[in-house]
């Protein structure tokens, strides 16, 4: 259990925990990392709003001076949007970042762990880390998260620098359940078709708690993938992406880029060359993802009500 001086949960926060209001966690590595600015702030500010307005709380997770906060208010948002100092914190980086006071952005990993030590039970991000493309197994932090920790993470599918195929077998294999929002195939981020199958495909909200209540029942400890398609308005065709993604890969290897640097500079790469197309879609998804993250918290609520 984590010490109530690390673990700082707003009061907003803490009274709709108390009272089983629904709640939406939120990431603030888009924030500080994922997105350029100013169009990262606007963003971080939209998604609560569109929270609130689909009946929930959000959450927006970080850390600050060394403390999980679990709920930040507009100043600190826009310090986390603003700041070049803020450090990028998976689940590893955790200790360090307690330890050495950081302040940092939580990855889908970190914010998973974090959400769930506080009781939330729906997280709301644009896409997911997976398996990397090449020969090393290189496997991002948020896959063995998703495999060990009981959380509905609503997600447009893994980003599409990585190999979907192979994430996809690496959900399988560890026992993640992939469900498709209105799609049977899990969305190849900002594109919404891969070729590659879901479990099983929810039509509503209710469809999600349902499931949702059938995983709690059965005391699984792995958490639930609900894979949204970026809006139809947004999509950028999946040969268009693969031909900017290749411009970009090969643009990264003559720079050398590397590790925890490559995922971003990627995107960042491929907005250029699409002439931004991919970052409207982003931001797209985002919204899209945290609207119906928002209803499938409602809906969990309402079932728990229902039975209680």
């Amino acid at each position: 259990m984590i010490d109530s001086n690390l673990l700082k949960i707003s009061g907003e926060i803490s009274a709709a925990l108390a009272e089983n209001k629904p709640i939406v966690a939120l990431e603030s590595t888009v924030i500080a990392h994922g997105l350029p600015r100013p169009i990262n702030l606007e963003t971080a500010r939209k998604l609560e709003t569109i929270v609130r307005e689909a009946g929930a709380t959000p959450a927006t997770i970080a850390i600050l001076n060394g403390e999980l906060r679990v709920g930040l208010n507009s100043e600190e948002l826009e310090y986390l949007a603003t700041n070049d100092n803020i450090k990028k914190i998976s689940v590893r980086d955790l200790p360090i970042a307690v330890a050495k006071k950081y302040n940092g952005a939580t990855t889908v990993a970190s914010t998973c762990w974090i959400a769930v030590s506080a009781g939330i039970k729906v997280f709301a991000t644009g896409g997911i880390g997976g398996v990397h493309r090449g020969t090393l197994p290189d496997v991002s932090a948020d896959l063995p998260q998703l495999a060990e920790t009981p959380i509905i993470v609503v997600c447009s599918g893994a980003k599409i620098v990585l190999d979907l195929s192979a994430t996809r077998e690496w959900l399988e294999t560890h026992g993640v359940t992939v469900i498709g929002y209105r799609c049977d195939e899990m969305p190849a981020f900002y594109s919404r078709r891969s070729g590659l199958r879901v479990d099983i495909r929810a039509e509503s909200p209710a469809d999600v708690a349902q499931l949702s209540k059938a995983h709690e029942t059965l005391g699984l400890r792995t958490g639930l993938l609900v894979t949204v398609p970026v809006p139809a308005d947004f999509e950028v065709q999946l040969e268009e992406t693969e031909r900017v993604l290749a411009e970009a890969l090969d643009e990264a290897e003559k720079l050398s880029v590397s590790g925890r640097d490559i995922t971003p500079f990627l995107l960042k790469q491929m907005s250029e060359k699409s002439d931004g197309a991919t970052l409207k879609a982003n931001t797209a998804l985002l919204e899209n993802n945290a609207r119906i993250a928002a209803e499938i918290a409602t809906s969990i609520c309402a079932v728990g009500k229902a039975i209680g």
